[in-house]
């Protein structure tokens, strides 16, 4: 077919859909003689071809498609391809989002195209028209600048034999399904129809139908990777099968659309029947429900402002008529002003010893989170106006962040309700929707407020920490102002359109990681840090709290059964590795499950659960806690860790090997200030051989190598500086370590020894693994004075300032 013929149909296209981004391309129907293959000048291509990446659009042998040039790349190719009369390689991308694709990013399988013309549109992008001819396999990408260039190798389709009548009947099945699609979706020219049905052409046919399938271009490609041709033509009538049965299923639920809308004029006649039977026995449903709604308006301890826009919208809804689209959503906003408790406040309890009971019995520890509670309840009673403040309680999971709301709400006898913020993404679910909105609603805040009843609940903003943010709106900046003291005494929701008091609410949100947290909105909240619990208050948990709990679920009599101390720990050290409770809490309930089973099946149940019973229930121990390993070897030292999951020991271990010298190898998976300070301890300890007398020989034939056990756990922080020049000037100097001994500071490069933190953790973890006497800096005595005594116990500390007093304290006398 002549470039002027194909030129001649593509004018007569509509442009609007043609696009080499996305949409749905229009093939061009051309005409051809029966046994043309399209190969004419295929001759030209050589290994190496230009190629052409379209997002979404497949192009098939034979058939001329129009293409709408975005990309510079491809406009300089195309511009090249013209003027020097070559053909172009074009294939398919896997993602439409890529914008400068490479060989992963394209199907392997293409197609040669020949450009038949470039046109410049009045919209002023450019269109080049192109015809495919071959089918090739793309084996690498050689080159990306100006434009992408490959080398092929082509492919050739197989036919099938000659007088095959199961293909003739393949393709004129094709041809009339084709047909009818095409009549189906819009009103094809006649002469397309025409053109169509006269067409002999088999390989034109096919290729034809497969542009023009509606489906994805994934589906397309896997059509143009079929080498048969009787294969590519059942699987084409698969798909064309398949498609026609959506169209005709569409063209259903549009008739049946059709009828609904008859059914509902019956309804609406119907109920102007029923309006005027009501009118007639005296009572209208319309008028009884605005009564209503003015008594309960009238019991309202709103403002007058509030008074008058209710009014106002009231006499709105008593003008629309009940059959009206605007009525439901009238009469939906006017319920939601009349349900708010606008100035309504439950009364707080102000016995302070009967809220310290209620916390304490609650939850164990948090002595900071209650201490705050109870002084605002103490400058509440005695003031009586306080503002509530936004407290937010960050910690790890599991520590009882969400559950404190539902105590401090009973303790101050206020409602309590909770908001999860995990996963939100829409600003209106904090503003709610303005009322122009189909389906518009209040927010969440406005929302909990009324089914709280009150003005001044306990209100658990949970999870805020994973608040997100998207082209909807960022919510986090939404809740900027409700959790303002300064402004959400006037908190403007979109929906109600009217300044509601929040200032009276307590707020409590909860997190897991302030880093995500924007800054202005961390600075308008105290922040109150819930710590992880330590084992000791965790088995003390377990005996209070979990295990009466999970006895009265799991319907076994209080006094049934009872656990030993040493059976718990054992429970918490070697089944669970958390900081809360929640891992030992689902442990404890499956020891409930099985004594149920064994109380229900009258079998001999034990009444007292000890340490050697726990793998029975449990199985074997999941978890190990570090011993002390003694102190046999020279340049092995104790270290103290703090971890999400509590403290714990490691131990640093040093080597000296015969080498050049100068060499510090670390292993053991440590982080890079960890690193750093095994450097620094190293120039330390040569800084001060003469102090330490060490050989100057030593650090020029030795090599040092610093290695922490566990390799496969990340290690990382300043703490175990103090520990590393321990290590050091013991294998060097080959004196010991005092025995049950282990030590936590920072050290600088002129040796004095700073604080870190986590000693809580820290102490108890060297007290659990036989540790007797601990080094610290002296800033940390003010931690160590803060932990109970009875956890402290048994432990001697040696609080320094300088590395020599670590080392007069640590190191033994050869």
């Amino acid at each position: 077919m002549s470039k002027k013929n194909i030129e001649t149909l593509y004018l007569q296209e509509s442009f609007e859909d043609f696009d080499e981004g996305v949409g749905i391309v229009m093939p061009i129907l051309m005409e051809c003689d029966k046994d043309e293959d399209f190969s004419e000048g295929i001759e030209r291509v050589g290994d190496e071809v230009p190629i052409l990446a379209l997002r979404n659009m497949v192009l098939f042998p034979g058939v001329a498609m129009p293409v709408i040039i975005g990309r510079p790349k491809s406009m300089r190719l195309i511009r090249d391809a013209e003027h020097n009369n070559k053909m172009v390689g074009v294939l398919c991308q896997k993602d439409t989002e890529v914008e400068d694709p490479d060989f992963d990013d394209l199907y392997a399988i293409g197609v040669i195209a020949e450009i038949i013309r470039v046109l410049e549109m009045p919209d002023g992008s450019t269109t080049a028209i192109l015809q495919g001819k071959k089918r090739f396999l793309l084996h690498q990408v050689i080159e990306k600048d100006p434009y992408m260039t490959g080398r092929i190798s082509l492919l050739e389709d197989k036919f099938p034999r000659k007088n095959d009548r199961e293909f003739e009947a393949l393709v004129s099945t094709i041809k009339d399904l084709t047909i009818k699609m095409l009549s189906a979706s819009m009103e094809p020219a006649r002469d397309l129809i025409f053109s169509l049905r006269n067409n002999q052409n088999s390989l034109y046919l096919i290729n034809f139908s497969c542009c023009n399938l509606l489906s994805r271009a994934a589906e397309k490609q896997e059509l143009l990777v079929i080498d048969e041709l009787k294969d590519r033509a059942y699987r084409l009538l698969f798909i064309l099968n398949h498609e026609y049965q959506l169209i005709e299923l569409k063209a259903s639920i549009q008739m049946k659309t059709h009828e609904d809308i008859n059914k509902q004029q019956k309804e609406y006649f119907l109920q102007q029947q029923i309006k005027a039977i009501q009118e007639e026995l005296g009572g209208n449903m319309n008028d009884l429900e605005i009564k209503e709604l003015r008594d309960k308006a009238a019991q309202k301890k709103w403002s007058k402002q509030v008074a008058e826009t209710f009014e106002k919208e009231l006499n709105k809804l008593e003008r629309l008529h009940p059959q009206s689209p605007d009525y439901s959503t009238q009469f939906q906003y006017v319920q939601t002003v009349i349900s708010l408790p606008w100035n309504e406040f439950s009364k707080d309890k102000f016995d302070l010893k009967r809220a310290q009971r209620i916390l304490d019995r609650d939850h164990f520890g948090m002595e900071k989170v209650k201490e705050r509670i109870i002084e605002h309840l103490a400058v509440l009673k005695l003031k009586n106006d306080l503002r509530s403040p936004i407290i937010c309680l960050y910690g790890p999971p599991g520590v009882g962040k969400t559950s404190l709301g539902k105590s401090i709400a009973e303790a101050l006898n206020r409602k309590y309700v909770r908001m999860s913020l995990g996963g939100l993404h829409d600003e209106a679910e904090i503003r709610g929707h303005r009322r122009t909105y189909i389906g518009a609603m209040a927010g969440r805040i406005i929302q909990n407020l009324m089914k709280a009843g009150t003005s001044n609940p306990v209100f658990v903003l949970d999870e805020i920490d994973k608040v997100g943010s998207d082209f909807k709106g960022d919510p986090a900046s939404a809740l900027l102002e409700a959790l303002d003291p300064e402004q959400n005494e006037a908190f403007h929701d979109n929906y109600l359109d009217i300044d509601f008091d929040l200032s009276k609410v307590l707020f409590i949100s909860t997190a897991n990681n302030l880093n995500t947290i924007s800054k202005p909105l961390l600075d308008r909240m105290e922040l109150i840090e819930v710590s992880g619990y330590i084992i000791e208050e965790k088995i003390e948990i377990a005996i209070k709290h979990l295990i009466p709990k999970q006895m009265t679920s799991h319907g076994i009599p209080l006094n049934k059964i009872k656990f030993t101390r040493p059976a718990v720990q054992l429970i918490v050290e070697s089944y669970t590795r958390e900081s809360g409770v929640r891992e030992l809490e689902k442990k404890i309930a499956k020891i409930m499950r099985k004594l149920a089973r064994a109380i229900a099946v009258k079998e001999d149940a034990p009444e007292i659960i000890k340490p050697e019973m726990i793998d029975k229930y449990l199985g074997a121990e999941e978890y190990t806690l570090d011993k002390y390993q003694g102190n046999q070897y020279a340049g092995i030292v104790t270290g103290l860790a703090w971890t999400a999951v509590g403290g714990e020991i490691l131990f640093v271990e040093s080597s000296l090997s015969k080498g050049k010298g100068g060499k510090l190898t670390i292993t053991g998976n440590l982080g890079d200030v960890m690193k750093e300070s095994a450097i620094l301890a190293l120039e330390y300890v040569h800084a001060h051989a003469d102090y330490f007398i060490i050989d100057e020989d030593m650090f020029e034939n030795r090599n040092v190598h610093i290695h922490v056990p566990e390799g496969a756990i990340p290690k990382d922080g300043p703490s175990a500086g103090i520990t590393m020049v321990t290590s050091l000037v013991s294998i060097f100097t080959q004196r010991k370590v005092k025995s049950a001994l282990a030590m936590t500071g920072e050290i600088t490069l002129r040796g004095k020894v700073l604080a870190v933190g986590g000693i809580k953790e820290k102490i108890l973890a060297a007290k659990r693994a036989g540790i007797k006497e601990i080094v610290l800096s002296t800033e940390n005595r003010k931690d160590v004075n803060e932990i109970k005594s009875t956890y402290v116990e048994g432990l001697t500390f040696h609080y320094v300032d300088d590395m020599t007093q670590v080392i007069d304290i640590a190191l033994l006398p050869l």
